[in-house]
């Protein structure tokens, strides 16, 4: 079976756990990867031009550091992974920004790591994982 499997990748020790699945899965499988990383980002419609301008500089830094401190330490290590290996570093609504990728993709599953971090914001707000199994429409599997 060929195919593809997007996987939420941000650094941490869960996004790690949900690599390393989404790995194995893909080697058993014969699929690729599509890593990709989402920088939270909410617009805002009430700030002047220099203050939208400013914001821009900041997205296009924080990408750059993205790049840089999260996805090439990660491709490094998986470079004899011997599966083919794609990435992706988007902004906005992590959850959503998912799902769409995953879309966009044509992917066959999409895995996320949990931190297990039950704090009270998680639980008012959400989780990505607990939005993810609500909204997105490719079989989603959330690694412990």
């Amino acid at each position: 079976m060929t195919g593809k499997i997007v996987v939420g990748y941000d650094g941490s020790a869960a996004g790690r756990r949900a690599l390393d699945f989404a790995l194995a899965r893909a080697k058993a499988q014969g699929a690729s990867v599509l890593i990709a990383h989402v920088l939270e980002w909410s617009p805002y419609s009430f700030l002047t031009p220099e203050e939208l301008e400013e914001r821009h500089v900041r997205r296009k830094e924080e990408m750059a550091r993205a790049e840089t401190a999260v996805m090439k330490p990660v491709l490094e290590k998986l470079g004899e992974s011997g599966v083919p290996i794609e990435t992706v570093i988007k902004y906005g609504h992590i959850a959503e920004k998912l799902s769409e990728i995953a879309n966009e993709a044509g992917a066959m599953q999409l895995v996320v790591g949990r931190d297990g971090n039950g704090s009270l914001a998680a639980r008012v707000f959400g989780s990505v994982a607990g939005t993810l199994v609500q909204i997105t429409t490719v079989p989603t599997t959330i690694v412990p």
